[in-house]
């Protein structure tokens, strides 16, 4: 386990609401999902205390990091491998909750479960990756901070179906194809 949990960001292209559509590429090889929480800020804060975390909190909602397996092993840095249009599935919807822990999550490709745990078991909890981040860089209303994923990622071929289930936020649902070269 590492000291610090790894930061990165995405780009804006890689968003993508429910039910929509992740596009494969046919390069650079190994795409995967990553089921996630996301907590979403509600208010402008810098250094923020982890026992105050949780007041800068607006909600949650499901996320899918989904991953250039290949790219992320080769590059210094995350941001290419995970910032490929349509790599960041969000939602359906954003619930109105600063309550992080003792949440199930569970990821389905095709309909069978691929991953399975309970926030309460993350490597890092919330209020210190939100104490974390504030400590250099200032965060605003909207900005999304994905969570960490369990155990179990694989990869997303065309014609998958996966789905992010987070018990009391929803199930992001998304279908996969493969991108035209």
């Amino acid at each position: 386990m590492p000291e610090e949990p790894n930061i990165f960001l995405k780009g804006i292209n890689s968003l993508l609401g429910h039910e929509g559509t992740i596009l494969i590429p046919g390069r650079p090889g190994r795409i995967d999902y990553e089921g996630e929480m996301a907590v979403v800020i509600g208010k402008r804060c810098r250094n923020v205390p982890e026992a105050e975390a949780r007041h800068v909190i607006f909600g949650l909602t499901c996320l899918n990091d989904v991953t250039a397996r290949a790219l992320s092993k080769k590059d210094a840095r995350l941001t290419r491998s995970k910032s490929f249009d349509t790599f960041c599935p969000m939602g359906p919807w954003l619930v109105d909750s600063r309550e992080t822990g003792g949440r199930d999550i569970q990821t389905r490709l095709n309909g069978k479960v691929v991953q399975s745990s309970n926030t309460d078991k993350m490597g890092f909890p919330v209020p210190r990756i939100i104490a974390l981040i504030s400590r250099f860089a200032t965060l605003s209303p909207g900005d999304v901070i994905a969570t960490g994923t369990p155990a179990g990622i694989g990869p997303l071929r065309a014609g998958d179906v996966v789905e992010v289930e987070i018990e009391g936020v929803g199930t992001l649902k998304n279908h996969c194809v493969g991108e035209a070269p």
